[in-house]
């Protein structure tokens, strides 16, 4: 299959009290993951191998990336290099695209 088009947004639904994620594409280059949290969950401080991208396509995210908090709302885009240590939070319901290349 040459191509592969979806909302991506619709690939999850948010849970309650709950992180939940779904690979939406995977290959030797690339490697995309769909996340819904509810408000108040998260991710604790990790770091990742690979460049990370993250797009925010519904709620807001509360990002701490090397030590410095950003708010990420509806279409945020956020670029870290490898081994970048980072964390979130959802101050609300939310639905983020993480690509890592």
């Amino acid at each position: 299959m040459p191509h592969v088009a979806f909302q991506a947004s619709d690939q999850v639904a948010i849970q309650p009290g709950s992180v939940v994620s779904k690979v939406i594409h995977r290959d030797d280059a690339l490697n995309v993951t769909v996340f819904g949290l509810d408000a108040g969950e998260g991710l604790n401080e990790h770091q990742a191998s690979q460049a990370a991208v993250v797009q925010v396509l519904s709620g807001r995210l509360r990002f701490t990336v090397d030590g410095e908090d950003l708010d990420l709302g509806p279409g945020s885009w956020l670029h870290m290099a490898p081994g970048t240590p980072h964390g979130l939070e959802a101050m609300e319901p939310t639905v983020m695209l993480l690509t890592l290349v």
